[in-house]
């Protein structure tokens, strides 16, 4: 990934601060003309299809499993056979757990754990095309272009990194951002980095040779 350890020692929030702040031309204008993240989102993380929960019930061993997050957005446990998991937090997933449990065993405890986190559509970001390993991402609070292209290790040798670009929903309609990645991953151009929404596309086109 060749200079991708070198980056991270220049991330330093003041620097990242001050580039995501600063205009450069065209394409930094219109990325700062889009609206960050609404003041709902807390950061937390929200359970999506396919991620696995470990489901620890105090002092019943028999009760605590590990389980897969259903299609359909439901998970089954020993005497809760089905439950609605998707769009909630592990701890909320926790305490209805707790009321349905409730009626068997006296005041139970449970602590959800996810593990192989998936997320939901809406809560991840999506790298198509010259990505070593093209893949859905996870959102994070004030996860950033770098973070995402770290997460999927970086561009292939066959990549036109600088023509790659960004689609966002805003207000219900598509808005393309462009983003030179070969600048960013390969040249320490930091101003290249920009703050990521959740439901971000990124779309890495392939080179004419």
């Amino acid at each position: 990934m060749r200079i991708l350890d070198a980056l991270f020692l220049r991330l330093v929030p003041v620097l990242v601060f001050g580039a995501l702040l600063a205009g450069c031309g065209h394409t930094q204008e219109q990325r700062n003309a889009l609206p960050a993240a609404t003041a709902s989102e807390t950061g937390e993380y929200l359970i999506g299809p396919g991620d696995t929960l470990q489901v620890f019930v105090w002092g019943q061993p028999d009760l605590s499993v590990t389980v897969p997050v259903r299609p359909d957005g439901r998970v089954s446990t020993p005497l809760i056979e089905d439950i609605e998991a998707v769009g909630k937090t592990p701890t909320q997933l926790a305490r209805e757990m707790e009321q349905v449990l409730s009626e068997y065993i006296r005041a139970p405890e449970v602590n959800v754990i996810v593990q192989g986190f998936v997320g939901t559509f809406g809560r991840q970001i999506r790298v198509l095309g010259q990505a070593a390993q093209p893949r859905a991402v996870p959102y994070r609070d004030r996860m950033t272009l770098l973070d995402v292209m770290i997460e999927v290790g970086g561009l292939t040798r066959f990549a036109a990194g600088n023509r790659s670009r960004v689609i966002r929903t805003v207000d219900g309609e598509s808005r393309e951002i462009r983003v030179r990645l070969d600048d960013l991953l390969n040249r320490g151009r930091i101003e290249e980095n920009m703050v990521m929404q959740p439901g971000d596309i990124v779309i890495i086109p392939e080179a004419v040779f």
